[in-house]
């Protein structure tokens, strides 16, 4: 096959982000996402259990195999734990802090968004990654205008014993808060992307000290991604290569 493109490597490291889990729920939100888990659920997470989003589960392949209400997951899952979310961000910053709701004072922001949504929940409760398809200063900052999801400060503050942001996939590298006292970290650069350009659109320091390359997808995983999971090559228009 063909050389992997710069979507497929970001969709693998999506997939990444479930090695592990074993039988619990995940929701993915947005597209590479989505065909992260269902990549990771044909290939090495064979339990995970996937969402429509609304009121089935399905295969990695889209077979509807069970029926699980979005209120059932709000009242039975959600509470326990039982749950990795990966959802966006429009700023996220050092502390882990995600925010989706507003732009500037919250009083009167320069642009309003979602509103705060899952995030709180889902950050206090059960695991929870990041996908952000543009890397660059404006989602990465210092202090967030709104928080939305939880960081690790505000949630040791809180008492919170469930609190887990585990890692942040973007269409450059992956990151997490794995540095000493949950300091940002950069896990690995994406082919062809170096330390540097990640620093350049990171608006706070990174720890650097030991970084890996994203790996490539294997030929049966551009298999999938090509002629089951995404035909179209939607992937390739959320993050170019």
């Amino acid at each position: 096959m063909s050389e992997a493109s710069r979507a497929e490597v970001a969709a693998v490291a999506c997939a990444e982000l479930f090695r592990g889990d074993g039988e619990i729920l995940v929701s993915p939100m947005g597209l590479l996402p989505s065909l992260g888990a269902r990549l990771a659920r044909l290939t090495f997470e064979p339990d995970l259990l996937l969402s429509d989003g609304q009121a089935c589960l399905v295969t990695g392949d889209a077979v509807v195999e069970g029926w699980l209400p979005f209120r059932t997951v709000l009242d039975t899952v959600v509470p326990h734990g039982r749950r990795h979310v990966v959802m966006g961000a429009n700023q996220l910053d050092r502390h882990g802090n995600q925010n989706i709701s507003a732009i500037g004072e919250h009083a009167r922001p320069t642009r309003q968004l979602l509103g705060v949504r899952g995030g709180p929940g889902n950050t206090v409760n059960h695991r929870t990654s990041y996908w952000v398809p543009r890397h660059s200063t404006r989602v990465f900052v210092d202090h967030v205008d709104v928080v939305s999801g939880v960081g690790f400060a505000r949630a040791a503050a809180a008492g919170q014993r469930f609190h887990d942001v585990h890692r942040v996939v973007t269409n450059l590298a992956v990151l997490d808060f794995g540095g000493p006292g949950h300091a940002p970290r950069l896990v690995s650069v994406h082919p062809g992307v170096t330390v540097d350009e990640v620093r350049a659109a990171t608006g706070f320091e990174l720890d650097t000290t030991d970084v890996a390359e994203t790996r490539a997808p294997t030929g049966e995983e551009l298999r999938l991604l090509r002629t089951v999971l995404d035909p179209k090559s939607l992937r390739d228009k959320e993050v170019p290569g």
